[in-house]
């Protein structure tokens, strides 16, 4: 029996692509960005948050080449990117998702320049990649507070000691 593919997968587009798909969205565009290596409650809710902050949601994954490049550890990223987009792609709350290679997002700030950037609580707003342009545009940044108090490196370390 041949399945489709899930229609979630519409929702992986490549940077070159980007500005074609993004022509299609309802703004205010959110956008947030992040490794989402192991995702986890923290993500999904922040993820949640983000998205009622506008009509449609970006999310921009770090390459693998770009977790190695963060120093969060030689088996970081434990998910591939392909797998990271899939299961991003899949969550309600995201409207469409794709990457970047660079060590910042800044390059898929300015090609979709959100109304909206949003980064979790512990990065205060002046530290968020682009919250210049975004406010230089009149967009509004936001550093949303956690809620739950988890992390990918703390699930690794747990797993771990199993």
């Amino acid at each position: 029996m041949n399945f489709p593919p899930p229609a979630f997968e519409f929702r992986i587009v490549a940077p070159g692509d980007l500005a074609a798909r993004l022509a299609q969205l309802p703004r205010p565009l959110v956008f947030t960005n992040g490794c989402f290596d192991i995702l986890h409650r923290g993500h999904v809710t922040l993820l949640a948050q983000a998205r009622a902050l506008g009509k449609s949601m970006l999310v921009a994954l770090n390459s693998d080449a770009s977790v190695r490049r963060l120093g969060k550890g030689d088996e970081r990223p434990v998910n591939t990117l392909a797998d990271r987009l899939a299961v991003m792609a899949a969550l309600d709350c995201v409207s469409l998702v794709t990457w970047f290679d660079e060590d910042t997002p800044l390059a898929r700030i300015l090609d979709c320049r959100p109304e909206v950037l949003v980064k979790g609580g512990d990065w205060p707003v002046e530290k968020i990649v682009g919250h210049v342009e975004v406010a230089g545009w009149g967009g509004k940044v936001v550093s949303i507070p956690f809620i739950h108090q988890t992390s990918t490196t703390a699930l690794l370390d747990k797993i771990r000691r199993l």
